[in-house]
């Protein structure tokens, strides 16, 4: 007997040891935590004091605090809180066992791009964890502890507040939450609910507090209305309105309206005309216009892009879009802003481009997109079936998180493997879940009691 629970100890903690290294396999390989373009505009905003578009406070001040550690810190935290949301959710979906927990793990870290987040400096580590984080608040209410459910709740209102992007996904998941409460209040706790929804408004708190403190102004992070002016930009809808408008307004662009760049990217962040007419600064007024203006004059056009590229961000999934070697920008803010960093930023495979994703896409792509359509199928058929168990609930959560994240990305950023590949992995998680439900005797369905 003995024996017996030392064993039973014993591989209780082998994932606890074994995934979070293997969560920051990646990293340790590099010598540093991996970088991205975004990565120095966040870590910024502690010492310059303003804000700039898309570049969360929020996230800016969870780098300053790892600077000290070289990030590891950072990294630390983020392989331990997958650990956590992992285990969590198997809980409560009375699956948890030490040695599933193990190996769903390290599938998910050598199938998905999971790994590659929780690794890396960017807020696209939050979004997935949040997800399940918000699916277990709502509706797993009977399930935790009430300190599991006050961390669950900082957690998920910290990831609303490090990308707007992010914060809109969980908006709308509690939106859909209390339509769909209506009609299984046996599996959505009113209180559940309402916690959930409260992580909405303490991130949007938490953001304004931040970008206050920092910058002396108790504003939004700015930067929507340009994001969105360059998918339209690329979509051809601005040069046809600087091409029917420009005779009789005086706009700046209008001069260039012959030869705007092809894409988002090269108007906002190559060296286009955008640079000399002022940036963000110069050019927020004139591109808020034109994008107001475009949706009433050409809504259909709009619709039919709009639609285009929900679609196309659906099928944008591959790992490690932006995690190469030129990141000018984030090591400029490194070396200006934390010189301890250099060297051994320096000394990093990302920075001598030795990372290349083609043989790990071989892998990721296709368990990426199988895996949606398995949460999709899922759903399906409950629906047909009438069922409304936790697995198919949660599938629902994921298939609605990953549409969202498709709308929200691909209609106002234009569609990007990296927003894809943030999210995806919960699919995937999802579908292991559904399987081991499937073939194990395991059932753990009892009905929540409606607050």
């Amino acid at each position: 007997m003995l024996d017996a629970r030392t064993a039973e100890t014993g591989s209780a903690w082998l994932p606890v040891l074994i995934i979070p290294l293997f969560l920051v396999a990646p990293a340790l390989w590099n010598g540093y935590p991996l970088l991205q373009w975004d990565t120095g505009g966040y870590l910024a905003r502690w010492y310059e004091g303003y804000l700039v578009p898309s570049r969360s406070t929020v996230f800016g001040l969870y780098l300053h605090f790892g600077e000290g550690s070289g990030f590891w810190i950072n990294l630390a935290f983020q392989a331990l809180a997958t650990l956590w949301i992992l285990q969590l959710t198997l809980r409560v979906l009375g699956l948890n066992q030490p040695l599933r927990l193990l190996w769903i793990g390290l599938l998910l870290i050598l199938a998905t791009a999971l790994p590659w987040l929780a690794s890396m400096l960017l807020t696209d580590f939050f979004a997935g964890p949040a997800v399940l984080a918000l699916f277990i608040l709502a509706t797993q209410a009977d399930r935790t502890s009430g300190l599991e459910k006050v961390a669950l709740f900082v957690f998920t209102a910290f990831a609303s507040a490090t990308h707007s992007a992010t914060l809109g996904v969980l908006f709308g998941l509690c939106c859909v939450g209390w339509i769909a409460r209506h009609f299984v209040r046996d599996r959505i706790s009113l209180s559940g609910l309402m916690q959930a929804s409260g992580t909405i408004i303490a991130g949007a708190a938490m953001l304004l507090a931040a970008n206050f403190a920092l910058s002396g102004q108790f504003a939004w992070t700015p930067g929507g209305v340009g994001v969105a002016f360059g998918r339209m930009l690329q979509d051809g809808i601005v040069t046809q309105y600087l091409r029917d408008h420009c005779p009789q307004q005086k706009l700046k662009l209008c001069p260039y309206r012959n030869e705007l760049p092809p894409t988002a990217d090269d108007f906002l962040w190559g060296k286009s005309m955008f640079n000399t007419l002022g940036r963000f600064e110069g050019m927020n007024d004139e591109m808020g216009f034109i994008v107001e203006h475009s949706l009433a004059e050409y809504p259909l056009w709009q619709a039919k892009a709009a639609a285009a590229a929900t679609v196309e961000q659906l099928m944008h999934v591959a790992t490690g879009e932006g995690t190469n070697g030129w990141l000018p920008h984030t090591y400029g803010i490194i070396e200006r802003y934390v010189p301890s960093q250099s060297k051994p930023m320096r000394a990093a495979h990302q920075q001598h481009w030795d990372i290349d994703f083609a043989l790990v896409n071989w892998l990721h792509v296709p368990v990426a997109l199988g895996s949606m359509l398995a949460v999709a199928a899922i759903v399906g058929h409950a629906i047909w079936r009438r069922r409304r168990d936790d697995v198919a609930l949660l599938a629902a959560t994921v298939t609605l998180a990953l549409f969202g994240n498709a709308l929200i990305c691909g209609v106002i950023s234009g569609p990007h493997d990296r927003y894809g590949a943030r999210l995806v992995w919960i699919a995937t998680f999802t579908a292991l879940i559904a399987a081991v439900r499937y073939f194990s005797t395991e059932k753990s369905d009892k009905p929540l009691r409606a607050a």
